[in-house]
């Protein structure tokens, strides 16, 4: 794996939010995973002794690019500058819980309103997408192919299981409760609940 000689930090908070934060920990993405380690004090130290944030961004992105397949982190989450990106924003704000980075964004989905009513319901699909749940679950119906958590596919969970697993966590799995509405949990339970094995 050669160095990283570029990239976005305002892309790379934006991937980990989406792929990481669920299973790291990083205080300037105010992300609590504990599946994988905590990157504040992975990188902390190095910070302390002087070492580089390209020396540490080559570090991050090596990680990436050739995670264990037994482990609990996808090889490749995210690849090429993506991968660049969420290493330089790594290598920057570890250990530095107000590092001036603001994530990109995504245009956001069209709502649609009719006469004054109310906004449309949240896509589940895209809930799914964005809450990072595809980075540790498998669920053909998004794409997904997580192997941290169970096979949606294999379990096809009801609804009502989804919904208070999603609100409240377990096991490995962090809850959404304070980062997911309950409009957005719910829109998700359905999305899995209704294409789970199909």
């Amino acid at each position: 794996m050669g160095r990283v000689t570029s990239g976005d930090t305002s892309k790379g908070k934006q991937l980990f939010n989406e792929k990481c934060a669920s299973c790291h920990t990083l205080a300037d993405a105010k992300s609590q995973g504990t599946i994988g380690p905590n990157l504040d004090d992975a990188f902390s130290s190095d910070k302390a002794q002087g070492f580089s944030e390209q020396t540490m961004a080559d570090i991050v992105r090596g990680q990436i690019a050739y995670a264990d397949p037994e482990g609990p982190m996808t090889p490749n989450l995210v690849v090429g500058s993506d991968a660049d990106s969420v290493s330089l924003y790594i290598a920057k704000c570890a250990g530095n819980p107000t590092c001036g980075v603001t994530a990109a964004t995504n245009a956001p989905p069209p709502t649609t309103t009719t006469g004054g009513g109310p906004a449309a319901a949240p896509n589940g699909k895209q809930v799914f997408a964005s809450a990072g749940c595809g980075s540790c679950h498998t669920l053909k119906a998004a794409g997904a192919t997580g192997t941290v958590g169970p096979n949606l596919d294999a379990a096809k969970p009801a609804e009502s299981l989804v919904e208070t697993q999603v609100t409240n966590g377990g096991g490995v799995m962090p809850a959404f409760k304070n980062t997911l509405t309950p409009a957005q949990i719910k829109a998700v339970a359905q999305f899995v609940s209704s294409n789970a094995g199909k």
